[in-house]
Formats: C-alpha cells, sequence, structure tokens
C-alpha cells in the first residue's frame, strides 16, 4: 500500500481510504463486531485512513476495530452543524464515542453552495479555534459540488477537501466530471489535501469496475480515494486493484452476482421527506409512495437517514 502526504498537512495517509458509511444503520446494518472485522481487515491489509461522519452511525464500529490495533490510524469525520454550540457537541460526541482525545480531520459536511459555506460561518470559526487549540489535526469541507471545491480551493482555513470524483461524473450536483476534475486540480495545487469519493458512483459503475477504478487511482492531484467496503472479499478485492495486484478468483466470484440498490418498503407514507433531501434528484412520489431512479441514485443512503417510519434502505 503507497502513503502520501495529505496536502500541506502533516497526515499521512494510505492512497486508499475505508469509507465508513456502508457498514453503518444506514445501508447493511452490521452490528458493530462484525463491523469492526470488515475494518480490521482492511487495516491489516496496510489501510491507514478511515472516513466516516455524525450521520453514518459507525463511530462504535471504529471504536471496537480500533481496540485490537496498536499502529497509527488516520479518521476524518464530519457533520452538519451550522452553529458553533452544535459544532462543539458534534466535535466532543466524535471525541467520546471514537475514544480519541486529537480528532485528525473534522470537515463541514455535504456543503452545497459558497452560501452554504457562509452559512457554517459559525461552526466553521469554532472547528479552527479547536485546530489552534490542538483539538482537531485538519479542518476540511466534503461536497458533490464544483463549486464548493472552487470556493474551498482559496479558504486558508480549509486543509482537506472531499469532492466526488468518478469517471462518468455521477453524483456531480452542479456540473460536468471535467470541471470538477479541473477544480479538484485547482484545490491540489493550493496545497490541499484531496481524497475522493464514491469512485463507483455508488455502485451504479460496477459493471466498469476496473475502468473505474484505474481512472480515479490515475488522477496526479487525487491524495486518497474513499471507498465503501461491507464485507472481507470487498477489502481483499480493491486493496488488489490499489496495490496494481491481480484479484484472487474466488474473491471474484463472490462478489461477481452483488449489486445494491436503494430498497423502499410497502410502509412508506409517501412523506416527500425523502425527495426533499435527496441532492440527486433520484427520488420521486407516485401513487402516494416514494420511488427511486436508480440511474439517479447514488446510494449515499441520505434519504434513509430523515425517512419518519424507516422505510428506506440500502441492500
Amino acid at each position: 500500500m503507497q502513503y502520501v502526504k495529505l496536502g500541506q498537512t502533516n497526515i499521512e495517509v494510505s492512497r486508499m481510504c475505508f469509507g465508513g458509511l456502508i457498514i453503518g444503520p444506514l445501508q447493511v446494518n452490521l452490528n458493530k463486531e462484525d463491523g469492526a472485522k470488515v475494518i480490521l481487515s482492511a487495516l491489516e491489509r496496510g489501510v491507514n485512513f478511515i472516513d466516516t461522519a455524525e450521520l453514518y452511525g459507525t463511530y462504535s464500529h471504529i471504536r471496537e476495530a480500533l481496540k485490537h490495533w496498536n499502529k497509527d490510524v488516520v479518521i476524518s469525520t464530519k457533520c452538519y452543524a451550522y452553529t458553533r454550540e452544535g459544532a462543539i457537541q458534534s466535535v466532543e460526541k466524535a471525541r467520546k464515542e471514537l475514544d480519541r482525545d486529537v480528532l485528525d480531520i473534522f470537515m463541514m459536511h455535504e456543503q452545497e453552495t459558497a452560501l452554504t459555506l457562509r452559512g457554517h460561518r459559525d461552526a466553521y470559526e469554532y472547528y479552527l479555534e479547536a485546530k489552534a487549540k490542538g483539538i482537531i489535526r485538519a479542518v476540511g469541507v466534503s461536497t458533490h459540488n464544483v463549486e464548493v471545491v472552487n470556493v474551498a480551493a482559496n479558504m486558508d482555513g480549509i486543509d482537506v477537501i472531499h469532492p466526488l470524483v468518478n469517471k462518468s461524473g455521477i453524483g456531480i450536483g452542479d456540473g460536468t466530471i471535467q470541471e470538477m476534475l479541473e477544480a479538484v486540480e485547482k484545490a491540489y495545487n493550493a496545497g490541499k489535501g484531496i481524497y475522493s469519493m464514491k469512485p463507483l458512483g455508488g455502485g451504479n459503475l460496477l459493471s466498469s469496475y476496473e475502468d473505474s477504478m484505474k481512472f480515479v487511482l490515475d488522477l496526479p492531484f487525487v491524495h486518497s480515494v474513499a471507498i465503501g467496503m461491507q464485507s472481507v472479499d470487498e477489502v481483499k478485492m480493491n486493496i488488489s486493484v490499489f496495490n496494481g495486484e491481480p484479484v484472487e478468483e474466488s474473491v471474484k466470484r463472490n462478489l461477481s452476482a452483488r449489486r445494491r440498490s436503494l430498497h423502499i418498503d410497502y410502509w412508506c407514507e409517501g412523506c416527500g421527506t425523502c425527495v426533499e433531501r435527496c441532492k440527486q434528484n433520484a427520488l420521486s412520489i407516485v401513487d402516494n409512495k416514494a420511488r427511486v431512479n436508480s440511474d439517479k441514485c447514488t446510494l449515499c443512503s441520505y434519504c434513509a437517514g430523515v425517512c419518519p417510519v424507516f422505510a428506506i434502505k440500502v441492500q
């Protein structure tokens, strides 16, 4: 496994980042012990970088894994807080539930525009204070949007940017993949640490897995790539690809027939909350039930997080 410095931070990370969303309650909902086993399988193969978020509900899985690991691990987390008080609560929640005095990277989650960033100013200023006090090592922003990458590239306080990058541009909210790449390269040249997300477009690019992974791994201005994994076999396959090694045939066979999708249960009440939450416009209400357009869905699961009757899941 290759390791790189994340921009101008002093944080060294593996080229592969373990994406913590999939193992949690918004998707396959592994218990903390089983989730920890998947995480440990990645750590044992050289991964030292984990991406999570308050929303994902995976702090307990990560903490459980780290009980059985004695080497340094870099954890990046994020939240939606926009007030100082909310930011303090989220930072303290992460410190407590991850059992870490110092958080490596703390990010403003899923920022949409320059206006959104301004709306989070109070929280952002707290993160900078926390960094000055040594509570946070690096401050960052995650986004699906080109505009935010361009704005964050010019923000002195932003150390790390977590943008959506895949070969087809699936999930980009406001532009093309070429525009996103230009923005990411600009941020990289400005000294920002870049670790990308959704190289497989939420599962939509699984049919072109090798080409999709080659696309992101060949980008010289992306330090690390976060990819979600829910099983040891998925870890093995992705590690092999990142290391430029052949994938075991048994692993290929086990994974070849698997494809995740968004499932909406029969008790959906058609309230429309999920439709309002979906930034990809992948959901609609038809005959008083939510329906998904799988061509647009990136399997981010954020709709599941707002469903009042827990009718949505990724499976």
